[in-house]
């Protein structure tokens, strides 16, 4: 198996495939890995260290090289993190003092001196044209000398990786579970996906591919293989024709489609004209993306081929040429004839899932009680053809509905209406993660219908279930958001679906951004948002608040040059931070956008007070999380301090669309505190969920303390696969969470 293969396969299981070599005395060497591995807070399981110690020691040592490369990478160790104060978190000068020393600086520069004088002659100075300021002001080998060495701390972070099958296997089995995942994947996962494809297009293939984005990147690699094509609506040759083009195979954004060969233009053709002559109805579905037809249409030239005559319809309808009724437009029709039995029986018929999807709005539109009960009626019976993750994301929608119902009666009665309305909100969520929010003007769905779709909902996700067997489960799980979209979940080390709540164990807790730009300078700044318990502002640190109560900023970087491009820190001591919501945001202040430049990442560490070391510890990082989402402000996650005193992590991953350049949290904060209201206090669907339905068919349910396992096989939910576990159970973990959402 090559490296990049080896690497992906650990980078998603936490595996290491079988190494391959001579047998040997590698014990040694073995445990050498092992050692370097515990620098970057990564252990190998006993299982693995006894099967290298097997090997020689060349063959070790070749495995340690390559699999060091990439668990540096995977918790952002692979670049040197240096800081513009080079005692970070220690002698933090004043803000204010420290830009007057900047101009002094530029003062004494001959080469700057007259600039700055005209500036200061105005009154505005212009800190990015003062050659000290935004710049590291010393190496990255003097800032190591400044430091004294980490202190080994029990609560540092140890992932385990895992003995794994050879690499064929472990490709093999990591193909079948993204390709037949149950839920979209993220970018991350479609990319590797189609690495996998590739390399397993001869091999076992899984026995449905349910996502519509799955299959088009897995099409792309059985149309270079010549195999049949797995398609079944017009959309999804859209979608390969995007995939083949490296494309958007979502088809949220444009793709600009490539010319392609004479063999695939005739494929895509001949699949286009058996799907609209066994079902001419299928030509509704153009009109969703006519633009995206049209330009497929100058690609594919159907003209040339007219023996494919009902896939020329296709484009004949993107150009308005022909004209079909959607089943959209039927349905606007009957809701304006106030007829919503109507539109919720036609949709149960030809689209269940949306059926399901729309069920706030059709409860809404009845006229009387006979309406609401067909409607119901309606969805009860189209339950069973929907997925599974739209049963949940429909059971998680009217949960939330509930109490946001009781919210709004609550506080009518505190307050006049007016009040009230004002204070509801609805944040929305897009599939790239760009978050807005806006005022909650819905009608309440009456509460015995939502009370009867509960019911339905959870009986029929309770059907679904796999018989677990001996359930064990470790407790720290079950505030954990269920997957139901890879979108709602960063590529990363210890990252959670959005909604997840963790606990935060530690004294200081770090913040860090890194950013490597590809073509021209780029400036991002890591600022830290402070709110009390009604979302207001308290203070805040940024470049422009290099201290403030509790905590430090390491400084301001401006440009992001490779290789090792630029980090920002901040360091806060939880027991002296004021307020109740800590929310650390990274601003494009101007340059490259996150999905353009060369590489941005963002993560936190957790420290004991006592402990000292570098501002970047890979043993103290708790989370390392990808930027790549669409607007100019991210917001990877909202740290919350709870009643008991103790804080906790939510996870957000959100994108504010921003302005295009200047971005700071100044600006923003009354956004940010609006949006982190709204995504606070939605009560997303989490493992405890689905363990309780889990647990109504498992045999024997055992609640794991990390102590003695059970000696068979069971189907264990946690954060961590533990060792020692009987090698025939069912392990689910974040890596694969997805594995826990019913078909």
């Amino acid at each position: 198996m090559d490296h990049g293969l080896e690497s992906l396969v650990i980078r998603h299981t936490h595996r290491l495939p079988r190494p391959s070599g001579p047998a040997g005395r590698g014990d040694v060497a073995a445990r050498q890995f092992d050692a370097a591995l515990l620098t970057v807070g990564f252990k190998l399981s006993a299982e693995l260290l006894e099967r290298l110690s097997r090997l020689d020691g060349e063959s070790v040592l070749h495995t340690a090289s390559r699999t060091l490369d990439t668990v540096r990478a995977m918790v952002g160790d692979h670049v040197r993190h240096n800081v513009c104060f080079i005692d970070f978190p220690a002698n933090v000068p004043d803000t204010f003092d420290f830009w007057m020393q900047c101009i002094r600086e530029a003062l004494a520069d001959d080469a700057s001196r007259a600039g700055t004088l005209d500036q200061l002659r105005t009154g505005v100075v212009d800190l990015l044209t003062l050659p000290s300021y935004g710049t590291y002001r010393h190496t990255y080998a003097q800032m190591l000398a400044a430091h004294d060495e980490l202190i080994a701390a029990a609560g540092d972070r140890i992932t385990v990786l895992h003995a794994g099958g050879t690499g064929d296997e472990e490709a093999t089995a990591l193909y079948l579970a993204l390709a037949g995942s149950s839920t979209p994947l993220g970018e991350e996962g479609l990319r590797d996906l189609g690495v996998l494809a590739g390399y397993c297009a001869d091999g076992p293939q899984p026995e449905e591919i349910p996502v519509r984005e799955n299959r088009a990147v897995v099409n792309r690699a059985r149309l270079a293989a010549g195999a049949d094509l797995l398609v079944d609506t017009v959309t999804d040759v859209l979608r390969l024709a995007c995939a083949l083009s490296d494309g958007d195979v979502t088809l949220t954004q444009p793709s600009r489609l490539r010319s392609m060969s004479r063999r695939v233009r005739r494929a895509l053709l001949a699949v286009l004209d058996a799907l609209v002559a066994a079902a001419p109805a299928q030509l509704a579905d153009v009109a969703a993306h006519r633009e995206a037809f049209k330009r497929l249409g100058e690609r594919l030239h159907p003209h040339e081929y007219p023996r494919w005559p009902h896939a020329a319809e296709v484009f004949a309808v993107a150009r308005g040429e022909r004209r079909v009724p959607t089943l959209g437009g039927r349905v606007e029709e009957l809701l304006g004839a106030g007829d919503a039995a109507g539109a919720a029986r036609l949709l149960a018929a030809a689209a269940p899932g949306r059926l399901l999807r729309s069920l706030d709005r059709l409860l809404r539109a009845c006229p009387d009680q006979d309406a609401r009960d067909a409607v119901v009626a309606a969805a009860e019976g189209a339950a069973p053809q929907v997925s599974g993750r739209v049963l949940l994301s429909v059971r998680e929608h009217f949960h939330n509905r509930t109490l946001r119902t009781r919210t709004q009666e609550a506080e009518a009665g505190a307050h006049a209406g007016a009040e009230a309305e004002e204070v509801q909100r609805r944040v929305f969520v897009n599939r790239l993660g760009r978050a807005w929010v806006t005022a909650d003007t819905r009608a309440p769905v009456p509460a015995p219908e939502v009370e009867r779709l509960i019911a339905a909902l959870d009986a029929e996700t309770r059907r679904r279930l796999p018989e677990p067997g001996h359930l064990l489960i470790d407790p720290e799980v079950l505030d954990v958001a269920l997957p139901l979209s890879g979108k709602a979940t960063a590529a990363g080390l210890g990252v959670l679906p959005r909604g997840s709540l963790s606990p935060v164990d530690g004294e200081l807790l770090r913040f860090f951004v890194h950013w490597q730009q590809t073509r021209e300078s780029t400036d991002y700044d890591l600022s830290a948002l402070m709110l009390d318990a009604s979302y207001a502002t308290v203070c805040w640190l940024s470049y422009t608040a290099l201290q403030a109560v509790g905590g430090e900023h390491s400084g301001d970087i401006t440009d992001a040059p490779g290789p090792d491009g630029a980090s920002e820190f901040i360091n806060l001591r939880l027991d002296a931070v004021g307020g109740d919501f800590i929310v650390p945001q990274v601003n494009i202040y101007s340059g490259e956008g996150f999905e353009e430049a060369a590489e941005s990442f963002f993560g936190f560490m957790l420290r004991d007070a006592e402990q000292q070391g570098r501002p970047f510890e890979p043993r103290t990082v708790r989370m390392k999380s990808e930027l790549r989402g669409p607007g100019r402000v991210a917001l990877p996650l909202v740290f919350l301090r709870g009643s008991d005193g103790r804080w906790r992590a939510k996870w957000t991953h959100v994108y504010l669309r921003g302005r295009p350049s200047a971005n700071r949290v100044e600006g923003n904060r009354v956004t940010v505190g609006t949006l982190v209201r709204g995504i606070v206090e939605h009560d997303h669907l989490t493992v405890r969920y689905l363990a309780g339905l889990l647990a109504d068919r498992a045999p024997a349910t055992t609640w794991w303390d990390g102590t003695e396992l059970p000696a068979g096989p069971v189907t264990y939910i946690g954060l961590e696969r533990p060792e020692g576990l009987h090698p025939d159970s069912v392990v689910v973990t974040p890596e694969n969470l997805r594995a826990l959402i019913p078909r």
